[in-house]
């Protein structure tokens, strides 16, 4: 039935995604806030967006644009979404082989009445120095990117980069914390010290309807307006997925179902790796052309066998009810967020995650363990003090001990063994200042300053206290039933500085010169209740091309 409703003549030509890259998408950010109340159907929480809407964006940038970096960003928009729109400038006068580089933005392209295909290289080839370890630290990806149309309803991309790193000493105490690679999946050593991985992503997506979308792959999702996301990030590695878009009047309706890995284990063997899911449901509704309300819902189960439970498979269902009419543990929650641009100049933004709530626990104030919630304020500065192309962007984030935990890692918060939401998980306080600035076109420098209060949990040789801060630790082993507070056990105090230099050689050619400052302060506290002091600092400054790939950041 709803393929017959695809085969109607009201259907409107079928895009691909932006892939997303948070550089990339800061640009999207600053022309939406300055001209999106032109466009009031583009709602921008849910991310990725549509090449079609952002095309659409671009053009209304170059009616306005007058700066030289203004006209260069919104011709990157154009030129890199040319198959949306006919504004573009993107013939290229360098052809290469008769058949290469046609256009400045692809490789190869092809393009008709009833197909297109974009086919481009990706290379990341990073070298740095890190204080705290021996060697060349570094980073190197090959691979290739293809996407295109199929009859203007039928969209398709595909990922696939071969990686080789050895990274600063900061992130391998991740990596041998929670037994994986940050943002990666399956890995496997690589000459003792380093790291060898795969990275995939890929989808089909469909137009049902003029108004209904949906899309099959694997890939990561990003839910809010902020640099951190409390509902779901693109911290953790792509998972198989089948999502549906409806976009109709004021309302921007998403399903997300997935399947997710609850626990890595590295064997000798061959062996299948158990199974969750997860359903996600959010509802943002545009009030004004300046004002969006999104209200969404998540549940995380598994049942025996790795089968799904076809109920939360309804579309318009609160899912804490299924959750109660099947008699189930399954972990569900709920929470609300907004955007409000103000004067074409700013924009205010936040996010409330609701894991469980009891109102009178809360007005207690004695510090129940179950009071598990998240919050996120934030703002953004377009042209800050009238200097042109000065983006300033500040953002608080608090989140209480156990937010994100459950009875097991069956329906906890995490994939593969890394966090859904925020990559430092969960009893944290969080400050972070970004300031970017580009002062001629092929040029950006951004600075960002994150400061994080936060409760490790204690590691024994024979025990682990988990106060409130890892997902994978099941909250049935807390420390405390009443007294917690935000940043309790090891209290750490840590800032993350970075300040990056990027130039764009051609389209989506850069060189990054990247400088990392990074400083922790850790309370450790001894079985006898004393409280010693631990101070790590880090200085690792690395150079980077990249090719059609966004900087691989480790901001935790």
């Amino acid at each position: 039935m709803l393929l017959g409703l695809a085969g109607g003549s009201t259907l409107q030509a079928q895009d691909t995604y932006v892939p997303y890259d948070p550089e990339i998408y800061r640009l999207i950010d600053r022309y939406h806030i300055l001209y999106g109340t032109q466009l009031p159907e583009f709602h921008t929480a849910v991310r990725p967006f549509g090449r079609q809407d952002v095309a659409k964006l671009a053009e209304l940038s170059a009616q306005n644009s007058s700066n030289a970096t203004d006209v260069f960003n919104t011709t990157y928009l154009l030129n890199d979404n040319w198959n949306y729109t006919e504004q573009d400038s993107n013939t290229s006068k360098y052809i290469f082989l008769k058949y290469f580089y046609k256009n400045k933005t692809d490789f190869y392209h092809y393009q008709s009445k009833d197909f297109t295909l974009r086919v481009n290289p990706v290379l990341h080839v990073e070298a740095g120095y890190d204080n705290q370890s021996d060697g060349i630290r570094y980073v190197n990806t090959r691979g290739i990117q293809l996407e295109g149309t199929i009859d203007e309803r039928l969209g398709f991309y595909t990922f696939i980069g071969e990686n080789q790193a050895r990274f600063p000493e900061y992130v391998v105490d991740r990596i041998e914390r929670d037994n994986v690679v940050p943002h990666e999946g399956w890995w496997k050593p690589y000459n003792t010290t380093g790291y060898d991985f795969l990275t995939a992503r890929g989808y089909l997506n469909y137009g049902l309807t003029r108004h209904v979308e949906i899309q099959l792959g694997h890939d990561r999702h990003f839910i809010g307006e902020g640099y951190r996301s409390m509902v779901y990030s693109d911290y953790a590695p792509p998972a198989f997925f089948l999502k549906l878009n409806t976009r109709v009047w004021k309302l921007h309706y998403m399903n997300l179902f997935q399947e997710l890995t609850p626990q890595f284990k590295r064997t000798q063997v061959d062996e299948l790796f158990d199974k969750k899911y997860m359903a996600l449901h959010r509802l943002g509704i545009n009030f004004t052309p300046n004002f969006n309300l999104g209200i969404f819902e998540t549940v995380i189960f598994a049942r025996d066998e790795g089968k799904f439970e076809l109920q939360y498979l309804n579309p318009i269902i609160l899912y804490r009810t299924v959750e109660q009419m099947i008699g189930s543990e399954d972990n569900a929650s709920f929470g609300i967020d907004f955007k409000w641009n103000i004067l074409n100049r700013a924009q205010l933004y936040g996010q409330l995650y609701l894991d469980e709530l009891r109102i009178d626990e809360v007005k207690s104030g004695n510090g129940w363990w179950g009071n598990r919630q998240s919050g996120q304020i934030g703002a953004k500065y377009i042209d800050a003090f009238n200097l042109s192309n000065l983006d300033l962007q500040g953002e608080v984030n608090i989140i209480r001990p156990y937010t994100y935990q459950h009875q097991d890692q069956y329906r906890n918060y995490q994939h593969y063994n890394q966090a859904l939401a925020h990559p430092n998980g969960a009893n944290l306080y969080e400050f972070i200042g970004i300031a970017r600035y580009q002062p001629i076109p092929k040029l950006n420098v951004t600075a960002k300053a994150i400061f994080t209060k936060y409760g490790q949990d204690e590691v024994t040789a024979t025990d682990t206290i988990n106060w409130g801060n890892n997902v994978n630790y099941p909250y049935t082993k807390r420390a405390l039933g009443y007294g917690n507070k935000i940043a309790q056990g090891n209290t750490t105090n840590q800032l993350h500085l970075d300040l990056t230099v990027s130039f764009q050689l051609r389209h989506n050619v850069f060189i990054d010169l990247k400088q990392i400052l990074r400083s922790s302060d850790v309370e450790i506290r001894s079985p006898d209740a004393e409280i010693n002091s631990f101070d790590m600092n880090t200085v690792f400054t690395s150079f980077a091309f990249r090719w059609n790939i966004p900087q691989r950041l480790h901001e935790f």
